[in-house]
This record gives structure tokens, C-alpha cells and sequence, in this order.
């Protein structure tokens, strides 16, 4: 397999959760200004979109999303823990916390990035983020991890969106559970592997 990825970006998701389940991953650097490969070719060629992750699973387009390249990984390991069983109400509160992360977290921090982004709107994000994150920080109360004490692929999600934070000076310091939950992640050895791989440890 091959995964398409940019440092720190959300392809960190999958890289950690590939690293995790111990899985042969080939790693594929992406330029996302030029929509570049490593070796010159089109990166549109490989992903229409033009973003990532994107992941070669040798048969048919690459597989794109985030929350469901984690899940396509994790369950070629089921017993690494990462994805809970297939029909188990486990499952399906991973799951729930993927499609928070995707469309609560990940896609609100996007305006944040861009140059052009009016600033008011920055600060409309900025607010409803707090919200989600004190809505995250109470949930972790009294759990390592977001659905207990076994890290998932939900948790390699929430780590990376919420690493961004520091690159659009958003303070987390007012959510002490989000802070645990990061430093415990953090020193996870596959998640150090994949910091170290992407030059960001």
C-alpha cells in the first residue's frame, strides 16, 4: 500500500494508525501548492481532489477521507484494538467520534489556513472551536483515550486536528483533558514513529 501524505497534515491520521497496526505502508510525499509527487509527476493524476490522504490499496482509485483511510487500515489488523468489531455498538461510537472529528473540528479549523479568510470569519471559527473543544475535554474526563482506555483510530484523528491548534494560535491551555489526552498520545512509540517519519519530532 502507499499513502499519500503531507507532513502534520491529516494524512498524519492514517500514517499513525498504519505505524500502529505494525501494516507495510510505502510512504508518498505530497507538494499540496504544486500538486507535486516526490518525483515530479501530477498529483492530480493520483487523487482528482488534490488533497489528502490519499491510499493505493492496489485495486481500483485510491481511497480518500481520512476517517475512512483510518478505518480501512485499521481493520486490516482487527486485533490491534483500533476499530472495534463490525456491528458491535463499539464500532459505531468510534465511528461517531470520526464524523465529529471530520465535520466538527477538521473542517472548522480549514478557513484558519487561508491567507484570505476575512478575519472576522477567523474569529467566528476560533469561537465555535472553543465550543467543540470544551465538548471534547469533557468527554475525555476520566478516560485516556476518547472511548476508554484502548486507543483507536479516532484517537489518531483528534491527535492531529488538534495539533494544528498551535499553528493558528488557538490556546488549548483552558482544556486540561485535551492536554492529558495529547501528551498520552504523544508518547505512544508507533505515534513517536510517525511524528520522527514526517519530520515533526
Amino acid at each position: 500500500m502507499k499513502l499519500y501524505y503531507k507532513p502534520g497534515a491529516c494524512s498524519l491520521a492514517p500514517h499513525i494508525v498504519a505505524r500502529e497496526a505494525d501494516l507495510p505502508v510505502e510512504l508518498v510525499s505530497v507538494d499540496l501548492v504544486q500538486k507535486k509527487l516526490e518525483d515530479g509527476g501530477d498529483y492530480f493524476a493520483v487523487n482528482p481532489n488534490g488533497y489528502v490522504p490519499a491510499l493505493d490499496i492496489g485495486e481500483g482509485p485510491v481511497l480518500t477521507e481520512a476517517s475512512v483511510v483510518v478505518q480501512y487500515l485499521a481493520d486490516r489488523k482487527p486485533e490491534s484494538g483500533l476499530m472495534p468489531a463490525a456491528g458491535s455498538t463499539a464500532r459505531y461510537r468510534v465511528q461517531q467520534w470520526l464524523a465529529f472529528v471530520s465535520t466538527e473540528l477538521h473542517k472548522q479549523f480549514s478557513p484558519l489556513f487561508k491567507p484570505n479568510t476575512p478575519d472576522a470569519t477567523k474569529e467566528i471559527q476560533k469561537e465555535l472551536l472553543a465550543k467543540r473543544f470544551g465538548f471534547v475535554d469533557q468527554a475525555l474526563e476520566g478516560k485516556t483515550y476518547l472511548t476508554g482506555e484502548t486507543f483507536t483510530a479516532a484517537d489518531a484523528y483528534l491527535f492531529t486536528v488538534l495539533n494544528w491548534a498551535s499553528f493558528v494560535k488557538l490556546d488549548l491551555t483552558a482544556f486540561p483533558e485535551i492536554a492529558r489526552f495529547m501528551a498520552a498520545v504523544r508518547a505512544r512509540p508507533a505515534v513517536q514513529t510517525a511524528l520522527r517519519e514526517e519530520g515533526l519530532a
